[in-house]
Formats: structure tokens, C-alpha cells, sequence
């Protein structure tokens, strides 16, 4: 489940299903998205911080609930009708801060996420890393236009072709996180770096943080190409393969 509260002009969203490693299913990813959503019109919230509970930030995807979807007909009915997709579009329409705070791993639509946050903390054990190809599906969440510009073709290539696991140090020298800290202090500089975000003035924030936006079109566009692609490859015999192979381990 998503869990929320507001501290002093925070919202803190808490990705909570530890036993699954807090991988995310349909029920979570509209919940995430409507929290976002509301907390634009609300004036008691300046900044959002998302975080997992326990010792994951999100595995990813719940598997399991795509396959559901897909075997019910549902992935016939759109993109719009796909909750991630859904999520992903709010996230790139949000004006508000988002400061993310990552501990342990951080997969899938997990690292994905971090791409649309203004600054992400890390804790020391982070393991960041995109497995879409393994899977038989392709990026998703505008991952393949912004990840080269965050990090360089050459980077981008190795997460998101290989599929290589990257640890905190890595991330921080790519420039997929603004800082690392031990998983005890996480929580801490977490809400201190939201807090300062909550405490500037809002209208300044929000212009100088347009100005830093990538071709918003654009990226709605990408995360739709990449949603038709994702959608059709699940469903794919070579999909079906990889993620048999997946649930047997």
C-alpha cells in the first residue's frame, strides 16, 4: 500500500509491501499517482518526498498483477487503462519538488522514477538497476530519452541494454543521485533536504523549476511510444519466456 502524512509542508509518500520488496501493483500505482495529483491544488503541501519502507526503495513492477492484466483483456483497452503509464504521465505534470530517498533496491519502474525527481538521496546499500531487456519488454517511464542525458549514451547503454546492477558510488559519479549517506542517517537528511525545499518561496521555486524541465511534449510523447512497445512486448512469446524463467526462481 501507499501510505501518507504531511509535515511541515511535506508530503511523504511510503511505499509499503515489504514482503514483495515494495514492487508496485496496479492498486498502488493509481494510488501514487492520485496523491501526487491532489497535492498540486493543495496548499498545505510545497514539497513531496517519496520513500520506501523497510529495506527497499521498489523492486519494480508486480509481475504477477501485469500478467493478471494482460490475461483479463485489460492491456487491450489502452494506455490510458495502464495504471504505471498513468503515474508516469502525473509525475512528468507535477510542479511540485520531488526529493526521493532510495535504500536497498531500487528496479524496474523503481530507478525510473528517481529520473523524474529534482534530487535523490541515496543510502550506501543501493543497488540501482533497469532488467527490461532480460524480461523481454524495452524501457519504460521516458527512461530511454532521459537517461542518455543524464548520464551519456555509453552509461545509458549499460543499464538499459546489460541491465547491469549499479551501487551507490556509481550512481553518484553518473549523476543518477545528489548524495550518498549511511542507510541510518537516510531518513534524516531525507526530511532535512525536503523541509529546506518547503521552506523557499514557492512561486520563485516553481518558475525556476519550469525553467529546469525537460521538453514536457516531448516526454509524453516518449513514455507513450515506450508504453505501446512495453505493453506489446509482454505480451510477446519471447516476454512470456523470460518471465516463466523469472517465476521459476
Amino acid at each position: 500500500m501507499i501510505t501518507s502524512k504531511i509535515e511541515s509542508g511535506v508530503l511523504i509518500l511510503s511505499i509499503d509491501r515489504q514482503d514483495k520488496k515494495n514492487a508496485l501493483t496496479n492498486a498502488m500505482y493509481l494510488d501514487l499517482a492520485k496523491q501526487i495529483s491532489d497535492a498540486q491544488s493543495n496548499d498545505a503541501v510545497r514539497t513531496i518526498l517519496i520513500r520506501g519502507e523497510g529495506n527497499d526503495f521498489c523492486a519494480g513492477n508486480d509481475l504477477a498483477d501485469f500478467l493478471k492484466l494482460a490475461e483479463s483483456g485489460g492491456l487491450e483497452k489502452g494506455l490510458s487503462n495502464f495504471p504505471p503509464i498513468h503515474l508516469l504521465h502525473v509525475v512528468v505534470d507535477n510542479k511540485l519538488p520531488l526529493i526521493a530517498s532510495v535504500q536497498g533496491a531500487a528496479i524496474g519502474i523503481g530507478l525510473t522514477l528517481l529520473l523524474h525527481c529534482d534530487m535523490v538521496l541515496c543510502a550506501e546499500n543501493v543497488r540501482l538497476q533497469a532488467p527490461f531487456v532480460d524480461l523481454g519488454l524495452v524501457p519504460e517511464g521516458g527512461s530511454s530519452a532521459l537517461l542518455p542525458q543524464r548520464v551519456g549514451k555509453a552509461n545509458a547503454a549499460e543499464i538499459l541494454l546489460l541491465g547491469a546492477p549499479i551501487s551507490a558510488d556509481r550512481a553518484l559519479q553518473m549523476g543518477l543521485c545528489n548524495a550518498v549517506c549511511s542507510l541510518a542517517d537516510l531518513d534524516t537528511q531525507a526530511s532535512a533536504l525536503a523541509s529546506a525545499f518547503a521552506a523557499k518561496p514557492q512561486e520563485s521555486l516553481a518558475v525556476s523549476k519550469a525553467f529546469l524541465a525537460e521538453d514536457i511534449d516531448a516526454l509524453h510523447q516518449r513514455i507513450d511510444q515506450e508504453g505501446a512497445q512495453f505493453l506489446e512486448r509482454l505480451q510477446s512469446d519471447e516476454a512470456k519466456q523470460a518471465l516463466a524463467g523469472f517465476f521459476r526462481k
